[in-house]
């Protein structure tokens, strides 16, 4: 955990210091060492959010993308009572959730469902055949806008487990590397979207910049559901103008006979 209440402010870990959970209410402290990055541990093994897990400095990278108050809201489930601390939650109420550990197919599920109006980044680096997978299988997207892509055997591209997510998903294959190729497939944030067209899978490649500044203007999720319905409405209208084309009918003359006593000469 990053932030725990110190004196009823939100305090990132210090050497030294102790704390409140602001999810459960219970002490923590202050761990900071060479090994982990700096956090919030609870004093028992009691854990307050049954989802959360460690953080890696890739973690921290993407959390410092967006606002200080926009990190780690806690959200209460009315059925259960139970404390879930989402990753990021931006003014407009969208969750985002960044990935690292292996996460059962349950727990992500649950996740959605609690959270509904959310989206998945995904660490990409985690598993070394993640990356080549990518690499062997960019060459089935097939380009349908700008940015945007349709893929058959989505598989081919990504992880298996994210393939049937209710909601979208950002792989980040560039994890915490700094690249000078501007080539490099690992440049971009390959976002796969929930929706089908044609039972192929849609996928939107962009900058970094571009998605966590789409995010800070407002809702990414609807920005991506009006763009994949105007792609629907364009494809739609597309085929409706292939099937209204109308072949024209050739006549043939059928060709004039004459008798030999007819015959002109």
């Amino acid at each position: 955990m990053r932030f725990a209440l110190v004196n009823n402010e939100k305090i990132e870990a210090q050497k030294g210091l102790k704390g409140i959970c602001p999810a459960c209410g219970e002490p923590v402290i202050a761990k900071c060492g060479s090994k982990k990055m700096n956090h919030w541990a609870h004093k028992s093994k009691v854990t307050c959010d049954k989802w959360w897990e460690n953080e890696t400095e890739w973690h921290r990278n993407w959390k410092n993308c967006f606002p200080f108050e926009w990190q780690e809201k806690i959200f209460t489930d009315n059925k259960t009572s139970e404390n879930h601390i989402a990753d990021v939650c931006t003014d407009q109420g969208l969750v985002i959730e960044f990935q690292h550990s292996h996460i059962k197919t349950e727990e992500r599920d649950s996740r959605e469902n609690f959270y509904r109006n959310m989206l998945w980044v995904v660490d990409g680096t985690r598993l070394k055949n993640d990356y080549k997978r990518l690499i062997n299988g960019h060459t089935l997207l097939r380009q349908i806008g700008q940015g945007i892509f349709c893929i058959h055997y989505a598989n081919k591209l990504f992880p298996k487990d994210w393939l049937n997510s209710s909601v979208p998903v950002i792989f980040d294959f560039m994890g915490t590397e700094h690249l000078i190729n501007n080539q490099d497939l690992r440049n971009y944030l390959y976002c796969l979207i929930p929706e089908k067209l044609n039972n192929e899978s849609i996928v939107i490649l962009c900058s970094r910049e571009q998605f966590v500044q789409t995010c800070k203007n407002g809702n990414i999720t609807t920005y991506f559901k009006n763009l994949i319905e105007n792609i629907i409405k364009t494809q739609q209208l597309l085929q409706k103008q292939t099937n209204m084309v109308v072949i024209p009918r050739v006549s043939y003359a059928r060709p004039r006979y004459y008798s030999r006593k007819h015959r002109r000469f």
